[in-house]
């Protein structure tokens, strides 16, 4: 069986990989970036300050999840952060489904269905280890003071 902290780890490699990759690309591209923001029903009107702020904020994802302290901080923030993505796209396919993609690199070459089973696929995956994270904790301080031959009550 594959322990907590594998899984933990597995997920939290793989949202480093996407929010520094998505970040780079934005940045990469980012005339083209801030062009498709301006041109989105929902964005348009902020395309400047969220095509500014938005690579920023991925990196700073990333940094959260590298520092194991922040770990679970950044497991919270790239939770949010894919369930507004995932809000977002949805809004926009309902509106219409010729809306350019902003998303920067590969992912550019998604259809709409399969970044919304995408960013699906990672909102659960970040869900399942933010729940692992909180229990690795639990069993890590009930460790703790059994070691010590304190006992913790809750009442």
């Amino acid at each position: 069986m594959i322990k907590r902290t594998t899984i933990i780890e597995i997920v939290t490699v793989l949202n480093i990989i996407l929010f520094l990759y998505t970040g780079i690309a934005k940045i990469m591209d980012y005339s083209v970036f801030k062009e498709q923001l301006a041109m989105s029903p929902i964005l348009s009107w902020a395309a400047n300050p969220v095509a500014l702020l938005l690579p920023w904020v991925e990196f700073a994802i990333v940094l959260m999840l590298v520092i194991p302290r922040w770990r679970l901080k950044g497991l919270y923030a790239s939770l949010i952060m894919m369930t507004l993505f995932t809000i977002y796209i949805i809004a926009l396919f309902s509106i219409s489904t010729e809306m350019p993609c902003s998303c920067g690199g590969i992912m550019e070459a998604l259809s709409w269905q399969q970044h919304i089973v995408f960013n699906l696929v990672f909102v659960l995956l970040n869900g399942w280890a933010i729940y692992l994270q909180k229990k690795e904790k639990q069993a890590f301080r009930n460790g703790f003071s059994d070691q010590r031959g304190y006992s913790i009550s809750h009442t």
